[in-house]
């Protein structure tokens, strides 16, 4: 039984998500909730593309970043979200194992790419309120395609790593995976066995997002010991609120992602770990536009700018 189960799984078989609820009524509330997300996601995110590259006075390293990491946002929640919503629709909580295996492989992709450049900007932002005559210097253009490049890379070898480690391995269990997407720790607790290389390369990735948390908190406790000694209230709380929300953000991912990645996971179905992954999948990328837009004077500016030109030009 298990042996036949295993063949039809590894030659395309399909894995069943957990689903929010089992009444139809929640399942529509849940799928309409997920789509005002997504849709604000992709409207939040794709205006900052836009407005980063049309605008030459947002030319600069950190909206080049910003451009960056709204990119990987839109296309992280573009991953899991849509999927989770037709389920709803349909009623119908499957993934085909192609489908799954790309849920994985594109999740730790755009979350280790996304880990990386938020350290990257951690940097940019150390360099720019600690070291503000060097600025141009350190954070030259070519310097900033080869830091985004390299978390690109870097993303890409993790993501290479986790999909390969987490599919060889044999699966004696129904493949019910109490998740709302594909998720490793999910995928690993169907596994006949420990899978000691996947273990291993989890051990590696957490490190490595420790190490990048670590080195932005210590960033951050230059760039705010710096900020204390600026001698104008308006230079204090332009950089406060600069720095404020991407160390909010930052420890809202990683911190979720750890406690994803670390705690025992139940044997049962749990409502917590749908809602823990909610804030590293989902959350995000809904509301990094509206802390980096929102409040950013620079961004109003070209926001307004490029509807006064939409308006001349339809007039």
């Amino acid at each position: 039984m298990i042996d036949a189960q295993m063949d039809n799984f590894t030659s395309g078989g399909t894995f069943f998500l957990m689903g929010f609820s089992d009444i139809k009524e929640i399942q529509i509330l849940h799928a309409v909730l997920f789509l005002l997300i997504y849709l604000a996601a992709i409207l939040g995110n794709l205006l900052i593309i836009i407005l980063t590259t049309k605008d030459h006075r947002l030319h600069t390293p950190m909206y080049f970043f910003l451009k960056n990491l709204s990119f990987l946002d839109l296309c992280l929640i573009s991953i899991t979200v849509p999927k989770s919503i037709m389920n709803s629709l349909i009623n119908k909580n499957t993934i085909s194992f192609l489908g799954c295996v790309s849920q994985v492989f594109f999740f730790f992709l755009l979350a280790s790419t996304e880990v990386a450049l938020l350290t990257i900007m951690s940097y940019d932002r150390y360099v720019a309120i600690c070291h503000p005559l060097r600025y141009d210097i350190i954070m030259g253009h070519q310097a900033c395609v080869q830091m985004a490049t390299s978390s690109w890379v870097s993303g890409c070898l993790n993501a290479i790593l986790h999909t390969a480690s987490t599919f060889s391995i044999p699966i004696c269990r129904s493949p019910v995976v109490n998740q709302f997407f594909c998720d490793v720790p999910q995928l690993l607790s169907l596994a006949c066995s420990y899978n000691i290389g996947e273990l291993v390369v989890i051990g590696l990735s957490l490190l490595l997002d420790f190490g990048c948390f670590v080195f932005i908190d210590i960033s951050y406790i230059y760039i705010f010991s710096t900020v204390l000694r600026m001698p104008t209230r308006e230079g204090r709380r332009k950089a406060i609120s600069t720095c404020l929300p991407h160390l909010i953000v930052v420890t809202l991912f990683l911190s979720s992602g750890f406690f994803a990645y670390l705690h025992p996971l139940s044997k049962s179905p749990s409502l917590l770990d749908l809602l823990v992954s909610v804030f590293y999948t989902v959350v995000p990328p809904t509301i990094n536009p509206l802390i980096y837009s929102l409040r950013n004077k620079d961004m109003k500016m070209a926001l307004r700018k490029l509807i006064m030109t939409r308006y001349c030009l339809s007039n």
